[in-house]
């Protein structure tokens, strides 16, 4: 599932091609994708004018002329991809929603496996849905400090934690587990039992590890492409996620697998072996 940073990498190649123009048709091709009636969808969308398009945990959400947002869960295979007139090869293999636009352009949301969903959120709601979501690892106000006050109220595993948006919005498993292997902390640690300074290994390890991956556009491992049709990068970076045997970079000892919360972690079994904690 796209994460924080193929969110924030679609929303900024998005943010700089759809701005000033406006939507004249949405053709709701899978119903399923949009969250509730598609007629009201559909019509709340059309005839708007794009001022921007940015992220909010990993949502894209696009901003229109009167505040109205469009809010977009890609799930596990949506992806956006934009095209100047009717002449232009789309690409789309399984169109869910199309936005026709006014100067001839269009915009299609494709899902092979529509887990994706689509939703149009008015100004008067839109500070209640982002409050639903946790604060952003890479605003200026997310310290180590906050972190650690997040970390001290919970006694769940730190890697289930950190995957939940309503502490921490964004973050998905690939990016837990990097920033789990850089801080030296086992993903099955109880969050309460980090301590201040491990807290701030933490802290600076996500940091570090999502704005690398936004840098290199983000990790495809299947599906994900960028709004240009390109491959993240970061996957080449990585040092624990999907390294199951092969050597820990920084002490070589093989990395090891476990499940746990129905998910994946990988972890190297002497760097993150609990004796760094306090």
């Amino acid at each position: 599932m796209p994460e924080l940073p193929e969110a924030e990498t679609i929303a900024r190649g998005l943010d700089s091609v759809l701005p000033g123009r406006v939507v004249r048709r949405v053709e709701v091709v899978r119903e399923d994708v949009v969250r509730g009636p598609v007629e009201p969808f559909a019509e709340a969308v059309a005839g708007r004018e794009f001022r921007g398009v940015g992220r909010r945990g990993k949502n894209v959400v696009f901003t229109f002329a009167d505040s109205l947002r469009l809010v977009v869960n890609l799930g596990m295979s949506g992806r956006f991809m934009t095209g100047v007139d009717a002449e232009t090869e789309s690409g789309s293999t399984h169109p869910a929603v199309v936005f026709h636009l006014e100067d001839g352009g269009w915009m299609i949301y494709d899902d092979v496996r529509r887990f994706g969903c689509l939703t149009a959120v008015p100004a008067t709601e839109w500070t209640r849905w982002s409050r639903r979501l946790g604060p952003e690892p890479l605003a200026h106000g997310f310290t180590a400090k906050r972190l650690h006050g997040i970390l001290a109220r919970s006694r769940s595993p730190i890697r289930s934690l950190l995957l939940d948006q309503r502490r921490l919005a964004g973050v998905g498993n690939i990016y837990a587990v990097e920033a789990l292997w850089f801080a030296r902390i086992h993903p099955r640690t109880p969050a309460n039992a980090i301590g201040k300074a491990a807290a701030a290994r933490l802290h600076r390890a996500l940091r570090r590890v999502l704005r690398n991956a936004i840098r290199a556009g983000g990790t495809t491992l299947r599906n994900y492409r960028d709004a240009n049709g390109e491959e993240g990068r970061f996957g080449r970076a990585l040092h624990a996620y999907g390294r199951e045997s092969e050597p820990c970079t920084r002490c070589g000892t093989p990395i090891e697998r476990i499940v746990f919360g129905g998910r994946s972690a990988f972890v190297c079994p002497r760097c993150q072996d609990g004796s760094a904690l306090p």
